[in-house]
């Protein structure tokens, strides 16, 4: 969002869009055998599906990767301008511009095999590990300021496969559908269960591949309770999972995900979780504002290098300094805001 080509979304509540580059949703239900028209594959993906992945290794898949930095993000093209009028400005905008963020994909991409297949490329050729955000399941943002798609359940599964064989058998990973658990309860009972189905579709779809590591996501620490969170991961296939992502555009602190992320990995086979610690440095607000709060500052940079055997990466899933919406004077969601951006680096 801003112009609605790259969207980042905002945990419990909406997305977030940026500039052309994001925007993403996933989600599936059963179908076997769909082919996306877009995909070199050979293989059928009901041949696919039932090669059954391995469960989650000890070691994070991901251990170890750097992850990409966009050369043209908003956050270097401000550095770059204030460089010779705001040089102490701009070396705080830096902290951004050179972090490595996840790139989300959505209704926006026209072809989403060649979008994906592209970035990959480029990506990998910098010696980065992929990270992708999917972002485009049916009903998305139960109509908030992300409920901008009008995706069908079939035209989702033929998104899915397509976007899994843009990475085809490169090392990736794919956060998959934020806030599409948590946020359910908006829906019948009969959507609730498609959903889920979308959920598992995709899951088998991506961890068929043996070289995604599929993190489901799983809200955040204040948004439901861990007995609830891993009954609705159990039901999505988190089994043929890495694991689940946490506190994707929001603000909640490292150390309270961790405790709730241990909570859910218990409840879930011991499954391995990532943070998204964009924007979290000093927590949420005291009354939790979810959209442009005021005084937040940017959290631990993207790194594997966690310290828990259970946390597989600290990403940068949100790209700090862009709107989360219309909220608090802020401009429609995924605006690049540097006034704002340059706050939350300056307070991290």
């Amino acid at each position: 969002m801003p112009s609605l080509d790259r969207v980042l979304f905002t945990p419990g509540r909406t997305l977030i869009a940026s500039s052309m580059l994001t925007l993403s949703a996933a989600c599936a239900g059963d179908a076997p055998g769909i082919m996306s028209p877009t995909s070199p594959d050979s293989a059928p993906l009901d041949t696919r599906l039932k090669q059954t992945p391995a469960p989650p290794a000890t070691t994070s898949p991901i251990a170890g990767s750097i992850f990409w930095v966009d050369p043209y993000s908003n956050a270097r093209t401000t550095a770059t301008a204030w460089r010779t009028s705001r040089g102490a400005d701009a070396l705080q905008m830096d902290k951004i511009a050179t972090a490595g963020m996840a790139k989300w994909i959505g209704n926006w991409n026209s072809n989403v095999f060649a979008d994906v297949d592209a970035a990959t490329t480029t990506m990998t050729a910098t010696g980065a590990m992929p990270v992708f955000v999917a972002y485009n399941i049916p009903q998305r943002d139960c109509g908030g300021f992300s409920g901008s798609n009008t995706t069908t359940a079939q035209a989702y599964r033929d998104w899915v496969v397509a976007f899994a064989n843009g990475i085809g058998g490169r090392r990736a990973a794919v956060v998959l559908e934020p806030d599409a658990l948590a946020m359910m309860d908006c829906l019948s009972v009969a959507d609730q269960q498609l959903r889920l189905d979308l959920l598992k579709f995709a899951v088998q779809t991506f961890a068929a591949r043996g070289s995604i590591a599929v993190y489901l996501d799983a809200g955040h620490p204040r948004w439901k309770s861990a007995s609830t969170m891993s009954a609705r991961l159990i039901s999505a296939g988190i089994a043929l999972a890495q694991g689940f992502s946490l506190n994707v555009s929001n603000f909640y602190l490292t150390s309270e995900n961790i405790t709730y992320g241990t909570q859910v990995s218990a409840l879930v086979g011991g499954k391995h979780f990532v943070i998204d610690t964009g924007r979290n440095g000093v927590g949420p607000t005291s009354d939790a504002q979810w959209c442009n709060p005021a005084g937040r500052a940017l959290g631990l940079r993207p790194t594997t290098a966690t310290g828990n055997a259970l946390v597989d990466a600290y990403l940068w899933i949100k790209t700090p300094g862009e709107s989360d919406g219309a909220c608090n004077g802020a401009p429609r969601a995924g605006t690049w805001m540097p006034e704002y951006a340059l706050g939350l680096a300056q307070r991290g």
